[in-house]
């Protein structure tokens, strides 16, 4: 009887220190920026987008090459959707009238 006792307090020790385990979990993400470079007074007409070597695209189903090659940002968006990376911030840093405006763009994926 001691011993049924025992086995079943542990049990269900387990049981929920398992359940409290699962709970806890954080979804762990991967985030990347994408540098946009647009004209200033042209209507925000891409001139270059740029993607350093970041550790959360090594392995994964997109390339920088890829990502450069893109002309527009719905390009962009839309490559990166495709790739299950989803939108997750843009910010613009914009100096002068005449200067170009520099967006950047993060993404986060699940790992």
């Amino acid at each position: 009887m001691k011993k049924q006792v025992i086995f079943l307090f542990a049990l269900i020790s387990i049981l929920l220190f398992t359940e409290t385990l699962i709970a806890q979990d954080i979804t762990q993400y991967d985030f990347l920026e994408v540098i946009v470079v647009q004209k200033a007074n042209n209507r925000g007409k891409v001139k270059r987008i740029r993607v350093e070597e970041q550790e959360s695209i090594k392995g994964k189903n997109i390339t920088v090459d890829a990502i450069e090659d893109l002309e527009t940002t719905a390009q962009l968006l839309n490559y990166m959707n495709r790739a299950n990376w989803e939108f997750l911030d843009r910010q613009a840093i914009v100096s002068d009238d005449n200067d170009p405006v520099w967006m950047s763009y993060i993404f986060k994926k699940a790992k």
